[in-house]
């Protein structure tokens, strides 16, 4: 991307928020919930990115779904730690590619300790993939201006003289199909 002198890009410092510095395996394990938990600040931030299709719009909403994950994290780890740490220990440990199979026990205790004290539930197989209408609090975009009405010619240019063809020399090209 080509960046010229009238690009106003945001200043670092409002660039800097706390991250989620986890692993892969605490990630993986707490996907579901991050997705469940987060989802309507999330789905707001990528219809900004959708709409907008320029980031820096977006960089407060971006800011507002990494805070949300960090707050799923800090409920997590005061209310069900020694469950996914288990979990996500085995996730991590069990397989080399962050297979859930050998982790399913561990997996529903954790469940189950989220359901009991965090009053989450974890989505069903295909949760993320139903269609489903977010209804957005920020105002939609304005119209794409139309564009003006397609200049025509007033008529359509005349055709050349054509001539009839002669006929093939060496006779058509289906010479071998007889009737």
């Amino acid at each position: 991307m080509v960046l010229t002198k009238e690009v106003v890009l945001p200043e670092f410092k409002t660039l800097t928020v706390p991250e989620v510095d986890l692993s892969t395996a605490t990630l993986m394990s707490a996907a579901p919930y991050v997705g469940k938990y987060c989802e309507a600040i999330n789905n707001e931030f990528m219809l900004c990115r959708f709409e907008s299709n320029d980031p820096r719009a977006c960089v407060d909403l971006g800011k507002k779904v990494t805070s949300c994950t960090l707050e799923l994290f800090k409920n997590i780890k005061n209310k069900c730690k020694q469950e996914f740490n288990q979990y996500s220990y085995c996730v991590d440990k069990s397989s080399g590619n962050f297979s859930f199979s050998k982790c399913r026990k561990t997996q529903a205790i954790f469940d189950e300790c989220m359901k009991e004290k965090l009053s989450i539930d974890r989505p069903d197989f295909g949760y993320f993939c139903r269609a489903r209408v977010h209804n957005s609090s920020s105002a939609p975009p304005p119209p794409e201006p139309c564009p003006c009405e397609p200049k025509f010619q007033e008529e359509t240019p005349s055709l050349p003289d054509c001539k009839p063809r002669p006929a093939a020399r060496f006779g058509g090209r289906y010479f071998w199909i007889t009737e």
